[in-house]
């Protein structure tokens, strides 16, 4: 067990300072760590990502929460784009956490490994978030947020990489835009952490110091360390070349990803 803590402490060091170093949720290096670990402590292999997932939910509730107060003090939180969103983002977490329940292990790991390569691709291909004045109206604000929340809850990632441009492009500056999206990410990871523990509840073969689908060893390790870390990634994101972090982050994401679809 102290090695396994040690592990999470480690995959939550990693994940704070990737989130705090290029602007992007935790999820993508706690649920491959996760489904990792879980494996290797010999938990069924039919709830080992469902497992992952949930939990990566639960830890971005932690840090989600610390991020958006922290924008928020900054005065980089549009209530207004948050209010029109808030409703669509729930009704996709949920949607999104009852998706996964009907999918086995193994569709799950490939649709994550293939979100993981699109996402790589982004992130080589992108040069940067346009802006736009005008802001799109409450049905399309619900429909994008339906969208962002169902996919970010079936994937156990914060959906920063898709609310970032979409609040840009409808009446958000890039620096509103992050802030904005930090906070639509704490909605999103509660009810789809929320779904997750309660479709998971009596399932056979759940690891102990679980709730459903939420690990709570692992949630504990990792949230510790991934709040500080991701304070220390945001500083040193002023100091390296981001452009070459990019490019070296997406490089491995694209490794990851490749293994665990084939």
């Amino acid at each position: 067990m102290l090695a396994a803590l040690l592990f999470f402490s480690a995959v939550g060091g990693l994940a704070g300072l990737v989130a705090g170093l290029f602007g992007i949720g935790g999820g993508i290096i706690i649920v491959p760590a996760l489904s990792l670990a879980l494996a290797h402590q010999g938990v069924e292999a039919g709830l080992v990502m469902h497992l992952a997932i949930g939990t990566s939910l639960a830890i971005i509730v932690v840090t989600g929460a610390s991020s958006a107060f922290s924008h928020w003090r900054k005065g980089a939180v549009s209530l207004d784009l948050l209010a029109r969103m808030l409703p669509g983002l729930m009704c996709g977490a949920v949607l999104g956490g009852l998706v996964a329940e009907q999918l086995d292990a193994q569709q799950l790991e490939r649709y994550f490994g293939v979100f993981m390569l699109l996402l790589a691709l982004h992130m080589l291909l992108s040069r940067g978030v346009s802006e736009a004045d005008s802001g799109a109206g409450r049905p399309a604000m619900f429909a994008a947020g339906t969208a962002i929340g169902t996919f970010s809850a079936l994937f156990g990632v914060g959906g920063g990489v898709l609310s970032v441009p979409w609040l840009a492009r409808n009446g958000a500056g890039v620096t509103h835009a992050v802030g904005t999206s930090a906070a639509c990410g704490l909605p999103i990871a509660a009810a789809g952490a929320i779904t997750f523990l309660f479709t998971g509840l009596g399932h056979a073969g759940l690891p102990s110091g679980s709730s459903g689908y939420l690990y709570w060893p692992a949630f504990f390790g990792v949230a510790l360390f991934s709040v500080p870390a991701a304070r220390l990634g945001a500083k040193l994101a002023h100091f390296l070349p981001p452009h070459r972090l990019r490019q070296l982050f997406a490089a491995v994401m694209l490794v990851v990803g490749l293994k665990l679809i084939l």
